[in-house]
């Protein structure tokens, strides 16, 4: 069992940056991918971000790519979704993940595991 806590979402300017963070318990956190999920209002939850289980591969949605850096700190059960040039269409609830899978294909993805936190808001103006 694994549970997670997100932090650091707030209101932005277009042109800005945040940087969540997601608190993880228990002692299995090192040996779990991670990942971050968005929910924007009337829209289904979609993929942000992954890593792997030892912070050596990275993979991210196309709208993000360039623009968002995930990251992990194992000594801190922590994950980090440091996020810049932010847009409007970044606006929604950032959900963390954790126990997801990676699919090596030519273009890997990550699909979520049954680990959530709770999110956390971030919306950004025009």
């Amino acid at each position: 069992q694994v549970q997670l806590a997100e932090s650091g979402g707030g209101l932005v300017q277009a042109g800005g940056s945040l940087r969540l963070s997601c608190v993880a318990s228990g002692r299995t956190f090192r040996s779990y991918n991670m990942g971050w999920f968005r929910q924007a209002p009337g829209k289904e939850r979609e993929f942000v971000a992954g890593i792997s289980w030892s912070g050596g591969s990275t993979y991210y949605a196309d709208s993000v790519k360039g623009r968002f850096t995930i990251s992990r700190d194992i000594a801190k059960n922590t994950v980090y979704l440091e996020m810049n040039s932010l847009k409007p269409e970044d606006t929604a609830v950032y959900y963390c993940n954790a126990d997801g899978t990676i699919h090596l294909t030519s273009h890997s993805y990550y699909t979520p595991g049954d680990y959530w936190g709770q999110g956390t808001q971030v919306n950004v103006s025009s």
